[in-house]
């Protein structure tokens, strides 16, 4: 029998939390999870960690909160990608965390144009 994932009760946990958005389903990738609502990946988690889309029209309210991007090491070098790490206060607001993910989900509808 394969062995659950260590994130799998916080994807579960996010996936409940942001409901009100729609039909968000994860998929496991990269170690950790996609989360994707109408087949467009807005957050990741990774390590217990849920990260969130962002772009140059939403990057700055992330940075205001000190929230740090994604990152991991490639070929002796940190690599970091347009997701930032969610507001803890918003894994504990259904609205805070609506708000947060409607901002991400838009940053990957921009990503796709």
């Amino acid at each position: 029998m394969a062995k659950p994932h260590p994130d799998s009760e916080f994807v579960a946990y996010v996936l409940e939390l942001m409901q009100p958005l729609g039909p968000v389903r994860a998929r496991r990738m990269f170690g950790g999870h996609g989360l994707f609502l109408d087949d467009r990946m807005f957050a990741l988690i990774v390590h217990g960690t849920l990260y969130l889309k962002t772009d140059d029209q939403n990057r700055k309210a992330f940075e205001r909160h000190g929230l740090p991007p994604f990152s991991y090491t490639a070929r002796n070098r940190v690599v970091s990608i347009a997701y930032h790490q969610a507001p803890e206060d918003s894994l504990e607001d259904a609205d805070a965390m609506r708000a947060w993910a409607q901002s991400a989900r838009a940053a990957s509808l921009r990503a796709a144009r």
